[in-house]
């Protein structure tokens, strides 16, 4: 275990992951509260689609991963309502949007097979400890990036979430935060499949901001929660994985997620009184 946790990919997946949880936390926080989760669970299968068709015509995995989701992510905003994605936006083009994947898919295991082999699988379940020194560098300055972004806009997209009509009434730009912040999701999915996958980056979104919600109703320190479970369930998840090798990081990052998730329904919040 001490040995693992010298060696430069375990420090390389812990730096990369670090940013990559904190942006999957605050941005996922959003998600749940503004009941896009279905949003981010269609950007992973984009995050694969652009994956592969990034890979098909030779170019670098991550341009596809990122100008996918991020130009998908503004295309249901687009087609939805003042900037959200809506359910029946998502799913016209959910399924289309596999069948492309798997086409690409094929197009790249057929033409550039000898290049990398195991691509399509590393996109869909991720590949953290494979991650070198300049992918670490990238990873760390998106995941900045997303951070401070959504710190940004933080208080009128809450504004904006939590009633839109009245915040549109005070002049707040709520189309454009809705493209914004669905810019922002793809991007952080984008980011976040590295870590674990196309497949299972919908729970690193889902499951800290759910914890944090369910375990407070103020929307700041929930925000902050959000973003430390998501740190705390990553960092978990790697030290799971290198002590017990036979478990992939993105799966032990997931159940870490889930039991923390899941210990939250064993901690009963005080009602407020009830006023006569």
């Amino acid at each position: 275990m001490s040995t693992v946790l010298t060696q430069p990919f375990f420090q390389h997946a812990l730096l990369a992951g670090t940013f990559i949880a904190l942006a999957c936390g605050l941005v996922g926080y959003f998600l749940v509260l503004r009941a896009q989760l279905f949003t981010g669970d269609a950007l992973g299968h984009v995050a694969f689609t652009g994956a592969m068709a990034a890979l098909a015509g030779g170019y670098d995995l991550r341009l596809g991963l990122f100008a996918a989701t991020i130009g998908v992510g503004l295309l249901i905003g687009g087609l939805g309502r003042r900037g959200r994605a809506d359910d029946v936006v998502i799913g016209s083009v959910f399924a289309w949007l596999l069948g492309l994947g798997a086409f690409f898919l094929t197009l790249y295991t057929t033409s550039r097979s000898g290049a990398r082999g195991g691509a399509g699988t590393s996109v869909l379940f991720g590949s953290i400890f494979g991650l070198h020194g300049d992918q670490t560098a990238v990873a760390v300055a998106i995941g900045t990036a997303i951070c401070l972004l959504v710190l940004l806009i933080g208080r009128p997209l809450l504004f904006a979430t939590l009633d839109e009509s009245v915040a549109a009434a005070r002049g707040v730009p709520v189309r454009l935060l809705g493209y914004g912040f669905l810019a922002l999701a793809g991007a952080t999915a984008g980011e976040a499949t590295q870590a674990v996958g196309s497949l299972l980056l919908l729970g690193l979104l889902a499951a800290p901001a759910g914890a944090a919600i369910r375990l407070t109703d103020r929307p700041l320190p929930a925000l902050a929660l959000s973003a430390g479970l998501a740190v705390g369930e990553l960092w978990g998840g790697l030290l799971l994985s290198a002590a017990a090798p036979q478990l992939p990081p993105s799966f032990a990052i997931m159940a870490t997620a889930t039991a923390v998730y899941a210990a939250t329904f064993a901690i009963r919040r005080p009602r407020p009184p009830v006023e006569c």
